[in-house]
């Protein structure tokens, strides 16, 4: 398995992923984070196996910090541990920095309620260990989970005022 920063063919592969995966209440607009991208704020990898493309993983970068901001494995290859090989491949690759991640809140009331239950484990059972910050992303509320490096909201925080700018950012509070 190899991770490469995506082009060309790869980027609109990842783009259809990226669709299909997120909901559109979380998504941010591709051509800002292609843009951020060649800034050098965020970088877009596409996950490879042997020639096939499985996955992407979309990370924000600043300072020390690098938040795993989407993360997806292609349906028809879901349930064959390319997940666990992908997000181990990430935190390999930021070795060094304070690797985090979102993932929606558990809510008993949540039409995908299983689903959210799933990608906690999944995340937990990958070495992900919980930190006790609860935010609101553009009006989701989201759990910070990190590789075991603590994080203050601040530093959270300013990573978003960084990497979109602190007009957007004022949409990402504290619960």
């Amino acid at each position: 398995m190899e991770m490469k920063a995506a082009s060309g063919r790869e980027l609109r592969w990842m783009k259809k992923i990226y669709l299909e995966a997120f909901p559109k209440s979380e998504r941010k607009p591709f051509g800002m984070m292609k843009y951020r991208a060649r800034q050098g704020t965020m970088e877009l990898f596409v996950i490879k196996e042997e020639r096939r493309l499985v996955g992407l993983a979309i990370t924000v970068l600043y300072q020390d910090l690098v938040l795993l901001d989407y993360f997806a494995i292609d349906r028809a290859v879901r349930g064959q541990a390319y997940g666990s090989r992908a997000l181990q491949l990430l935190k390999e690759h930021y070795k060094g920095k304070r690797f985090l991640l979102e993932i929606e809140l558990l809510d008993d009331r949540a039409p995908n309620q299983e689903a959210r239950i799933q990608r906690k484990h999944f995340y937990l059972k990958n070495g992900m260990k919980e930190t006790g910050l609860q935010v609101c992303v553009f009006q989701v509320p989201m759990e910070v989970l990190t590789d075991g490096s603590s994080v203050t909201y601040e530093e959270y925080h300013e990573l978003y005022r960084d990497s979109i700018g602190a007009f957007f950012a004022r949409k990402v509070t504290r619960l």
